[in-house]
């Protein structure tokens, strides 16, 4: 197999090292396990050299990765494009002023923050996470760099969940996924 970053047999093969797991974290919810796709060195690097590849042109001065496995493709693609990197943490993982947003997930509610001082005005903003399930994550991450005056230039995830509708909550953004389920 190719692992050539263009080829379609690639895409395919990083499909299929996401495996759904029924029914957790609780009934009725199908988990997307990243973790065979992280264990894979060669796809791992495909996929972080196609998520580079979707963003060539941007002007990107921060990404912002969402607590945690969003954590792994905001650090490998900051690392890649050269810019800096922020962390949109759950509740009382911070130890310096935050800026908190409530939200929904598909199976819950939860907090998460940003350092007050991590983005700066006018700032240029990517947010990256690893799935765009019902989009209640990532609107809060949105709210809060909306809050510290950066400039968001697009939302990014590897997997998009078309069914749990998360896109209508992120109305107004450039939003983008490498696959979808």
């Amino acid at each position: 197999m190719s692992k050539d970053n263009n080829d379609p047999a690639t895409l395919a093969a990083i499909k299929e090292k996401v495996i759904a797991v029924p029914d957790w974290p609780e009934a009725g919810v199908t988990f997307r396990d990243i973790t065979p796709l992280l264990g894979d060195p060669e796809l791992f690097r495909a996929t972080i050299d196609r998520l580079a590849v979707l963003l060539a042109g941007k002007k990107i001065d921060k990404i912002v990765g969402l607590d945690a496995r969003g954590f792994i493709f905001a650090s490998a693609l900051a690392y890649k494009l050269g810019t800096g990197l922020v962390l949109a943490r759950k509740k009382g993982k911070l130890p310096r002023e935050a800026i908190a947003r409530n939200y929904g997930l598909e199976y819950g509610k939860a907090t998460l923050e940003i350092h007050a001082d991590s983005i700066k005005a006018g700032e240029n903003i990517l947010i990256v996470d690893d799935v765009l399930a019902t989009g209640g994550t990532m609107a809060a991450a949105a709210a809060i760099v909306e809050e510290l005056k950066g400039n968001i230039i697009e939302l990014l995830f590897l997997i998009e969940l078309p069914a749990l509708r998360g896109r209508e909550k992120l109305e107004g953004y450039d939003i983008r996924a490498m696959l979808e389920f």
